[in-house]
């Protein structure tokens, strides 16, 4: 924890005492790993071709990817050692809540790493399968949905309601499943939308930076009393983590924007997603996850719209592919033009998330 050892220096040189705040801490988070992500990048795309770590293309995918073909996969490993370290460094390791945190990240990284080494070893899409992997994810959600039933006391299972000031219905027992439904859905959305360079990263580093304006104001008593929503002792420091995320996001888009030199993998974007469930529930902001990763959700029901409509008509579509971004390639539109649309309403989506706060 360097920020302990820089701040005792505060009785000798006052401005040393910046490092006790949270806010300063979160820069600083976010500053360091973006810098070992940007150090580290090059190293481990080297390391990944020459251990023919390439990403496997679906042959059902769209033709356009094939060129794709030999591009380094399994990126997320920049983005879980740099987020691990700049965490480690920064935050407030007596807080467990920061350790659950990087709990769902490390977890659901190794599930990814897990199914993108067998895709790249066995050369086939499908990897370690959709029944074990989805059976890895819940397990790992249970295990966390239990610890924060415990952890976060008498507020653990009631849920705010965006735009509602009075509406806060008490879950009880059905907290478990209902946290097991955000955290392995966030973590499949952002899977899902993993399907163009640079796509699913943006929008995850939006709903991070989002994410630890809400860490800090939870976990604020008057904050969180002046907005009327739960205060959550501890969660602040969950801010530190999501400025980690950030930083490391921002570091990992440097070489995964078009032409990406690598992809995240399952690796990265089961991690990412799978972060993002658990910190929505740390902060008691779960529904609010609908409306700041609204791309993730989009992307999600596409394909189960579509997936339906093709089992209900005996082979209809709605769109001409899903998830949606390949509807909108397939009707010849650029890639890097749908990449930065979808960033753009991503940002929007996040800005209607923050005024819930104040509207409510």
């Amino acid at each position: 924890m360097l920020w302990k050892l820089l701040y005792q220096l505060h009785v000798y040189y006052f401005p040393f005492n910046v490092f006790r705040y949270i806010t300063f801490r979160t820069i600083y988070a976010t500053v360091t790993a973006l810098f070992i992500s940007l150090l580290l990048g090059p190293w481990l795309i080297g390391k990944l071709r020459k251990y023919r770590m390439a990403q496997v293309i679906r042959e059902d995918g769209p033709s356009s990817h094939f060129k794709k073909k030999g591009t380094p996969t399994m990126g997320g490993i920049l983005i879980i050692l740099s987020v691990l370290f700049s965490t480690l460094l920064w935050a407030n390791l007596a807080d467990s809540l920061v350790w659950v945190a990087m709990l769902a990240l490390l977890g659901y990284g190794a599930i990814g790493f897990w199914d993108d080494y067998l895709k790249v070893r066995l050369g086939n899409p499908k990897g370690i399968g959709a029944k074990r992997k989805f059976f890895f994810q819940l397990s790992l959600a249970l295990l966390l949905g239990f610890f924060l039933y415990e952890k976060l006391g008498i507020h653990s299972t009631d849920l705010l309601v965006p735009f509602f000031k009075r509406i806060s219905p008490h879950l009880g027992l059905f907290y478990i499943p209902f946290a097991l439904t955000v955290i392995v859905g966030s973590s499949n959305a952002v899977n899902l939308t993993d399907g163009m360079d640079g796509l699913a990263i943006v929008p995850a580093t939006i709903c991070f930076a989002t994410y630890a304006t809400i860490s800090y104001l939870v976990g604020h008593a008057r904050f969180a009393q002046y907005l009327k929503i739960f205060y959550v002792p501890g969660a602040g420091e969950v801010a530190v983590f999501c400025g980690a995320l950030v930083g490391a996001s921002l570091g990992f888009l440097w070489f995964n924007s078009y032409p990406a030199q690598m992809f995240m993998g399952d690796t990265g974007s089961l991690a990412l997603g799978g972060a993002l469930g658990t910190v929505a529930l740390i902060t008691k902001h779960e529904l609010l996850l609908a409306i700041v990763g609204g791309i993730f959700v989009v992307e999600t029901l596409s394909v189960i719209l579509q997936v339906g409509y093709f089992k209900l008509t005996g082979g209809g579509r709605v769109f001409r592919m899903a998830p949606i971004h390949h509807h909108f390639e397939q009707k010849g539109l650029p890639e890097p033009k749908i990449i930065v649309r979808f960033w753009i309403i991503s940002l929007v989506f996040a800005l209607i998330a923050l005024s819930t706060l104040k509207l409510r």
